[in-house]
């Protein structure tokens, strides 16, 4: 009689599928516990198509405010991975502006161009309230002001809407112009900026308002974009010098403003940078944090994003303060003297801007929770 033959999870496609699913799901919850998150909701929403996803960092200043970012992203892990660093990002972006709020974000898969659009967001809508205001939604990437309107009518917990505080863009754009201006005074000891070059990356609304100030103070620019007609408009209205999405990185400039997605500074296009600063509206410029390092050993200033940006939090908090747009815009203009103090920080403690930036924001944080143990 023949011994039976051992089988192995290589031979059975059922053993398979399911040890590639434990793997998965191990492989998830690693990626909850390596970016400390407070909670993480995903729904599938059948009927719609809606998947989205929401991740709430850190409460401890308030309620999580983020955006809604739609974008089709290669895969579901991206779309995680993605949503749970921008989350990160607006809890130390809403604590180093001084803002009462803790950090979360969302993100919908999907084609952002489709123009049925009230299902998906009624859909988000839902999934946002199922969260009881412990995270508050706007406006981000591929999403707008009449998305917002469809989120409003299943839930309170949203904001950027008509006739209130509307498009962040304009404000956001300002905040990176006064934080541009204090990295120049940083690097060259003045902040004016007539005659500097400015390469753009990205002409969307806050590239767009972002080339208009610079224009007007008499910076010459270069830009570019993926949308033709987006790059048109800052190079017709702002005598911009169209280039390349290849080209921007190696443009011979002063300043480099990124201004599109994330995880541009990289291994790869750092190499190819002839600025002394990089500043711009762009969330997770560094692909990861060691080329915040890289950028230091070159000598290159660098405002963190989330500092930089900020202006956006700062326009859609005033619609739930009910703060008025000239106190907004005035708040947005903190960020040059929050900049100085990043660069302050790390020169004390002689360590990269990024770092800085982190520093502050964790001193915040830490400080408000030890008031709030010592009351309750």
């Amino acid at each position: 009689m023949k011994a039976r033959v051992k089988s192995s999870a290589s031979s059975s496609p059922a053993l398979s599928r399911a040890s590639a699913k434990k793997e998965e799901a191990t492989a998830l919850f690693a990626l909850l516990e390596e970016h400390e998150h407070e909670q993480v909701s995903l729904v599938y929403e059948p009927s719609s198509g809606y998947r989205g996803i929401i991740a709430i960092h850190d409460t401890t200043l308030g309620p999580a405010l983020g955006g809604t970012r739609f974008w089709h992203y290669a895969n579901d892990r991206d779309a995680l991975i993605d949503c749970l660093r921008l989350a990160r990002g607006m809890t130390y972006k809403a604590a180093v502006a001084g803002l009462n709020l803790g950090g979360g974000k969302s993100v919908i898969i999907g084609d952002n161009k489709i123009r049925n659009r009230e299902p998906i967001f009624r859909a988000h809508g839902r999934h946002v309230k199922a969260l009881g205001g412990r995270y508050i939604t706007a406006e981000d990437v591929g999403t707008s002001v009449g998305d917002m309107e469809f989120i409003k009518a299943e839930t309170d917990h949203v904001t950027g809407l008509i006739g209130k505080s509307g498009d962040p863009s304009p404000v956001t754009a300002f905040g990176v112009y006064r934080g541009i201006k204090a990295c120049a005074k940083h690097h060259y000891g003045d902040d004016g900026l007539k005659g500097k070059t400015v390469a753009i990356q990205g002409c969307g609304h806050v590239g767009y308002y972002l080339a208009d100030l610079l224009y007007k103070e008499g910076a010459q620019l270069f830009a570019t974009d993926i949308d033709a007609t987006k790059l048109k408009a800052v190079v017709d209205d702002f005598r911009a010098k169209p280039v390349s999405a290849e080209e921007i990185y190696s443009v011979e400039a002063d300043i480099f403003a990124p201004c599109a997605l994330g995880g541009i500074i990289n291994d790869e296009t750092i190499p190819q940078l002839k600025v002394a600063i990089v500043a711009g509206g762009a969330n997770n410029q560094l692909a990861e944090e060691r080329h915040g390092d890289m950028l230091e050993q070159r000598g290159i200033t660098y405002a963190p994003d989330y500092v930089i940006n900020a202006g956006g939090l700062v326009n859609v908090n005033a619609e739930l303060e009910g703060w008025t747009m000239e106190r907004a815009r005035n708040k947005a203009g903190e960020i040059y003297e929050t900049i100085l103090m990043v660069f302050d920080i790390a020169a004390e403690e002689r360590m990269p801007s990024y770092r800085a930036a982190d520093r502050l924001a964790e001193r915040r944080i830490a400080a408000i929770a030890k008031v709030r143990q010592n009351f309750v």
